[in-house]
């Protein structure tokens, strides 16, 4: 995975990148395998929690890097 964006699906982060979960359980976002929470966009996901969407976005990448 290159890069993760705004525009990219939980799910498919999830799918390639397991080691993520826990910063999205940091955020509230508990219900990891729920069908709508693995299709929500990370953009998605900041709005339904209150996440700033640039800081998670850094979070993610860093873990991935």
């Amino acid at each position: 995975m290159a890069q993760i964006t705004k525009d990219t699906v939980i799910g498919d982060i999830l799918d390639i990148a397991p080691q993520t979960a826990p910063i999205f359980l940091s955020i509230g976002m508990h219900c990891l395998g729920c069908p709508s929470s693995r299709g929500e966009t990370v953009e998605q996901a900041c709005q339904v929690h209150g996440v700033d969407v640039d800081d998670l976005l850094a979070k993610l990448n860093a873990d991935i890097a």
